[in-house]
């Protein structure tokens, strides 16, 4: 068993290491929010670009704000910022060690991330900071500039909390000393999520000062951009199989699939890394695709989340294989989902499909459906909400996004088919759980939730079909509801 650290390095054969010396590296990049899909798909493609021999002076800082980051730095930090990330598909399974990070700054410590957002070496600050990290109201999806950290912010802007306090106060340091901004760029899986980044940044300075906000938009660049890769929590099971396949202790390793990708607008002013060398799309617009993705491959990961959740299924690989999951997926998607999602370049909506079905299915992955189920709150208004908007609009069916939606809501009731009490899985679990048990006798109660229904709620057509599903539901159970959506007798 090999400890992973820089000094053990050379003793690993059975990873691929880094060809570069780290040594070498300087930063160019600070990064919010060092999570696992951000070492597995931002880092990835950092490393792949160092392994040519071009982009060291791109390395990553990376940087937290919540109190919780800090269990990762530590671990991180004790491993001299290394990171093992295992690809895996059905029958193959290969790992790497990633060394673009070269520094973690400590979560809390304002003025340390201030200072390095301020040095002029640094020109991308990137965020994966998840889909509710942009204090964005679920409805309008737009920022809600009253938020208590945002308002918090805005009252302490010597010292902030948030991201995009932070990052603001970055812009300010580099605009008195006449140092060009960085550029920002979000790699959430939001729609949009460049506008919706600046949005944030704007509208925190607004609240200072209305020709900051106007500088911010006029000066900064805000890039939008489409990633993907499927990225399951780590747990003892990774650290195990990790020990085990490859005889490396990674305190935090990273198991992901081995598709990726990324789409990106060119519009870093600063400069950027050479990304397209080693697989990054550059297009003038990246609408289609990450339409395409979160309608989709995200929409579709909600579709079998909470049916396979309420029969009490544990991986995304084993709903895939129950029949009646796999075929509410594909019935979903092809007649409600797919129709809706404009044409994307030189790509067929309905192969995409069958790539997330096999992605989906990929037995080594370990996704489990807890995660899939996390945070319905804020991803359903950007997964779901929207496909079901666009079919009321057009007056066609959305009979099995309804049922969607119902199994949300009775998921939240908190107890599975089985009677296996749910664990709280969102920030606003009371709320949810509250309107989930009123709406066992009045479906209607769950749309009274118009902060992230909007105007879905006042659809007739919707609130018909959705009150048919959850009564159906509660009546015949999760499985009589899916076999008959599936026979058209919903």
């Amino acid at each position: 068993m090999t400890k992973l650290s820089a000094a053990t390095l050379p003793a690993i054969t059975s990873a691929a290491v880094p060809h570069y010396t780290r040594a070498d590296l300087t930063p160019g990049i600070v990064h919010f929010g060092v999570g696992n899909f951000h070492r597995a798909h931002q880092a990835v493609y950092l490393d792949a670009l160092f392994n040519t021999g071009e982009g060291h002076d791109w390395a990553l800082i990376g940087a937290g704000v919540r109190d919780t980051d800090e269990a990762m730095r530590q671990k991180l930090m004790g491993q001299d910022w290394l990171t093992t990330v295992v690809e895996q598909e059905a029958d193959t399974s290969s790992a790497r060690i990633t060394g673009v990070m070269i520094d973690y700054l400590k979560p809390g410590d304002s003025a340390a991330v201030i200072a390095a957002l301020a040095d002029p070496a640094i020109r991308i600050v990137s965020l994966t900071i998840t889909e509710g990290g942009y204090y964005i109201d679920p409805a309008s999806q737009k920022f809600d500039p009253t938020h208590p950290d945002i308002a918090y912010d805005a009252a302490n802007f010597d010292a902030p909390k948030t991201a995009f306090g932070l990052i603001l106060a970055g812009l300010v340091k580099r605009r008195e000393a006449g140092i060009q901004p960085f550029t920002v760029m979000s790699c959430d899986n939001i729609p949009g999520n460049g506008h919706v980044t600046e949005n944030a940044v704007a509208g925190l300075a607004a609240l200072i000062d209305p020709a900051l906000a106007e500088w911010v938009k006029t000066s900064v660049a805000f890039p939008n951009g489409m990633v993907d890769r499927i990225t399951p929590a780590t747990s003892d099971r990774e650290r195990t199989l990790l020990a085990d396949r490859f005889g490396i202790e990674d305190a935090w390793p990273v198991f992901c699939e081995n598709f990726k990708q990324w789409v990106l607008e060119d519009n870093f002013p600063a400069g950027r890394p050479a990304l397209e060398k080693v697989g990054v799309q550059f297009v003038p617009d990246v609408a289609p695709y990450e339409h395409m993705k979160i309608r989709i491959l995200n929409g579709g990961h909600a579709t079998i989340a909470y049916p396979a959740g309420l029969m009490d299924i544990h991986f995304v690989h084993e709903a895939m294989e129950h029949p009646l999951v796999s075929a509410f997926l594909r019935k979903v998607e092809t007649e409600e989902i797919i129709p809706v999602v404009p044409p994307v370049p030189d790509t067929d909506l309905h192969e995409y499909l069958s790539l997330c079905e096999r992605r989906f299915a990929n037995p080594k992955i370990g996704d489990t459906i807890r995660r899939l189920c996390l945070d319905g709150s804020n991803r359903q208004p950007k997964f779901i909400i929207p496909t079901a908007l666009d079919r009321v609009r057009a007056n066609q069916m959305q009979t099995g996004l309804a049922l969607v939606s119902a199994l949300w809501c009775r998921y939240c009731y908190g107890t599975t088919e089985s009677g296996a009490v749910i664990e709280p899985n969102d920030p606003s679990w009371d709320r949810l759980t509250t309107q989930a048990q009123k709406a066992r006798d009045n479906p209607a109660a769950w749309l009274e939730m118009t902060d992230i229904y909007g105007d879905l709620a006042k659809a007739s057509a919707f609130v018909a079909a959705f009150t048919k599903c959850l009564n159906s539901l509660w009546s015949n159970g999760t499985k009589a509801a899916l076999e008959a959506y599936l026979a058209d007798r919903l």
